[in-house]
């Protein structure tokens, strides 16, 4: 991959004109930022949960990635274009030369309008929280249930989902967990289970478990006309197939992680009128564990990635200890 950053830093080799170039990497993505727009590369990475090993698999992924986007933000995801190689270089978007990568590309978003950024520059407001909360109680009453997605919803499902953070996460005890931390957030989880199997059905009766979109937080909430909300989980369905409460719980989360616990409340009293959300506080408890613990997880991959830099894999280390210190902060 490191041939293809390089080249790709220079802009006569992208499609679109530009003048600057910058790379932004994740454990999962390598991401080109251009003047107008973004190109998105998958890395050859297989976690078990996400699986982008063959190239074929890429390709099929960034196809599911614009499928999947559109429905929150249809003018942002433009089209997958191949990475070429011509035996001395690689171009992205040329019609000749052996094909050996493909990206997403998209719109460029101004980072000031991120929701993060409106939100750290003090300038989120009651009317913003209100536009986005009327997006997706709609989106989740208009998304796709089928008997398939709603087994997603049964406790031995979704178990799934925790018992592998658990087992991926348990390597990092001493690094970005505490294990006195790691063990309460375990048997709690596990003890919820047991004590609200039926409330885990009752969603189920109630029509909640649907394909929602799977990494709801505020980088990914954008206040362009119209609201776009972008990055959807596109690798895993598991991930997707979820309580709609999952979804709404991941944003509520992330607003407290960066100490906005007025405005989660304000974005969920929203969210519950529109969405008829009656009695659902302790699994929304549950779930904000679960998303926490996913984000600390997250980060923690980022200690294993030799294309990272030590500066900011310390970093990672940082904040995936703050995101396991606030889930073990709701069980506390």
């Amino acid at each position: 991959m490191t041939s293809i950053i390089d080249d790709l830093q220079n802009p006569g080799s992208l499609p679109d004109r530009t003048d600057n170039v910058s790379v932004v990497q994740t454990h999962i993505s390598i991401v080109f930022v251009a003047d107008e727009f973004v190109y998105k590369v998958k890395k050859p990475v297989n976690f078990g949960f996400l699986d982008f090993s063959t190239l074929e698999k890429r390709k099929h992924y960034c196809h599911q990635e614009i499928e999947l986007n559109r429905r929150l933000s249809k003018d942002i995801y433009l089209d997958v274009l191949p990475i070429t190689f011509d035996g001395q270089k690689h171009i992205l978007g040329a019609d000749s030369g052996e094909v050996v990568e493909y990206a997403v590309k998209m719109r460029r978003i101004p980072d000031e309008r991120l929701m993060k950024s409106v939100f750290e520059g003090g300038e989120l407001t009651g009317d913003h929280l209100k536009k986005i909360a009327g997006v997706l109680a709609e989106f989740h009453s208009n998304a796709l249930r089928t008997p398939e997605i709603e087994q997603f919803g049964e406790p031995e499902a979704f178990k799934v989902n925790t018992d592998e953070n658990f087992e991926q996460v348990e390597r990092y005890i001493g690094t970005t967990t505490q294990k006195n931390e790691f063990e309460a957030l375990k048997r709690w989880t596990n003890d919820f289970y047991r004590s609200n199997r039926t409330l885990f059905f009752k969603r189920i009766k109630e029509g909640r478990i649907r394909d929602c979109h799977g990494d709801l937080h505020m980088e990914h909430i954008c206040f362009t006309e119209p609201l776009s909300i972008i990055d959807c989980i596109e690798f895993n369905d598991r991930f997707r197939y979820s309580d709609t409460l999952a979804d709404i719980a991941f944003l509520l989360m992330d607003l407290e992680y960066h100490g906005g616990e007025d405005y989660s409340e304000l974005f969920w009293n929203e969210y519950k009128e529109l969405a008829g959300e009656v009695d659902v506080d302790s699994l929304l408890t549950f779930y904000k564990v679960y998303r926490a613990f996913v984000r600390g997880k997250v980060n923690s991959f980022q200690v294993d990635d030799d294309g990272i830099s030590s500066d900011k894999k310390e970093k990672a280390v940082q904040t995936a200890r703050k995101y396991f210190k606030l889930a073990y902060s709701y069980i506390d």
